[in-house]
């Protein structure tokens, strides 16, 4: 994407040569790297949380939290933005919507992300309330695997 973004600047400014289909490319892995590594991030508990108290808190009480979370903030989300975005897609599916613009003809496809994004999230949401679950049970459960900070490649 970064090397996408660089031709299309060079080749924009250096040579005076613009092409939108290389443009919304970018926007299209941009789209597809947010809406696809959601559920991921959420996997391996590297999403935005604010730690003020969490930190502190003992596994149970963190289970307690996750649980409460993934039902009455995760799950209800998920299910407005796949209710609020389904007909949307299936109208673009419908004309197999293409740019307006001459850009690239896979707008469609490009929009499923809107209902791939709460899907994803909610077969985690259920992984992650089998977790909660498993932990205030008194079950001992894995940690998410934790990645090298320093090594870029991990």
């Amino acid at each position: 994407m970064v090397l996408l973004m660089v031709l299309v600047v060079v080749l924009r400014y250096g040579f005076g040569i613009g092409n939108i289909a290389l443009q919304e490319s970018i926007t299209y892995l941009h789209g597809a790297l947010f809406m696809l590594g959601a559920a991921y991030t959420l996997a391996l508990d590297e999403h935005v949380r604010v730690d003020v108290f969490y930190q502190h808190f003992s596994p149970r009480r963190k289970a307690l939290v996750n649980l409460l979370g993934t039902l009455l903030l995760l799950l209800p989300l998920s299910i407005a933005i796949f209710t609020l975005c389904f007909r949307y897609v299936l109208n673009s599916w419908a004309g197999l919507e293409v740019s307006d613009n001459g850009g690239l003809p896979l707008v469609f496809v490009l929009k499923s992300l809107l209902l791939a994004l709460p899907a994803l999230l909610t077969l985690q949401a259920v992984a992650e309330l089998i977790q909660a679950g498993l932990t205030l049970a008194g079950t001992r459960v894995p940690e998410p695997a934790q990645h090298d900070e320093g090594d870029a490649w991990n």
